[in-house]
């Protein structure tokens, strides 16, 4: 069983602890923060843990196979690189780094010091991304005219803008399902609460063979929304993560163009994140790192990156 040291117990941390705790490979053995009132949490909720306000204490403990990095995003960075010097895999919560020569230094540095990186995307590991991956890749319902996703509501942060928070996430799926690069991009971004961060972007990809992609990401929103819409020739999908159960729901297009036939298909409702885990343990497993291959850490992050300076 490998042992996990987590650096940062906060929202998405906490999700992390109860997933990896959970799973069959791994053994939570360590909780860094730098606040004793969230160290205290997560020493309540995992009582045999170690609890350590200084996460390098943490990553040097000789017993640590994995390190998963849930602290704020501008720390992302120099943590990865501290646990690949002391010779640990890392997972990081996404995105990796705001700055693709911080990834490019992070890729070589594991394969120097031959550990893996890991990035917590976790649509790739849920059942709706992939039960749509299949479809794409079988051309179950014809080419691809139009995708269209909405993420609104999400908590506020100071320390990265609404794209790097959840555009990671459309930018991810987009990699994923189309494995390729837009070749034209327009951002619209706002800000809606004075003196903050880009709150809100609208933004427009246009892929080969006319593929068109409207992207809509909004902190500021009384509802969450995480709806995304894949326009077929012959089938609209509707994907709502939203939903408890019927998560997908398939409008198939009959004869009579404006009339469609909808279909509800059954998904793995398997929770993503405890999926990552059994992916990582295999991966270090037969040390080979599958998803993460051909650059998709550098390819998601110079997609970002030409996404928040479009249209400055």
């Amino acid at each position: 069983m490998l042992k996990v040291a987590l650096i940062g117990y906060g929202y998405w941390g906490s999700k992390l602890a109860r997933n990896f705790h959970n799973s069959e490979y791994f053994s939570l053995s360590i909780v860094a923060d730098k606040d004793p009132i969230n160290l205290s949490l997560a020493k309540k909720n995992y009582p045999l843990i170690e609890g350590y306000l200084d996460y390098k204490k943490a990553i040097k403990n000789p017993d640590i196979d994995l390190v998963i990095i849930a602290s704020p995003t501008i720390s992302h960075f120099k943590i990865a690189e501290f646990s690949l010097k002391n010779l640990k895999h890392v997972l990081v919560e996404k995105p990796l780094s705001l700055s693709l020569s911080d990834v490019k230094k992070l890729n070589k540095l594991s394969i120097k010091k031959n550990k893996m990186i890991f990035v917590d995307y976790p649509f790739l590991f849920s059942g709706t991304i992939n039960f749509i991956k299949n479809i794409i890749d079988r051309n179950t319902y014809g080419k691809i005219l139009e995708i269209e996703s909405f993420r609104e509501k999400a908590p506020v942060r100071n320390d990265a803008n609404v794209i790097w928070d959840l555009g990671t996430h459309d930018v991810s799926i987009l990699f994923y399902l189309l494995k390729k690069n837009p070749y034209r991009i327009k951002t619209i971004k706002m800000k809606n609460k004075k003196g903050s961060l880009c709150d809100c972007a609208y933004i427009n990809l246009k892929y080969n063979n006319n593929i068109n992609v409207l992207i809509k990401n909004s902190w500021v929103s009384p509802t969450k929304i995480r709806l995304i819409k894949i326009k077929f020739t012959k089938a609209i999908i509707y994907c709502d993560e939203n939903e408890s159960l019927y998560k997908i729901k398939i409008y198939r297009k009959n004869k009579k163009q404006l009339i469609y036939n909808i279909e509800i298909p059954e998904i793995d409702l398997t929770e993503p994140l405890l999926k990552l885990a059994k992916y990582i343990s295999k991966s270090i497993r037969v040390n080979r790192n599958k998803l993460f291959e051909n650059n998709l850490n550098e390819n998601i992050t110079r997609l970002l990156e030409k996404i928040n300076k479009s249209n400055d």
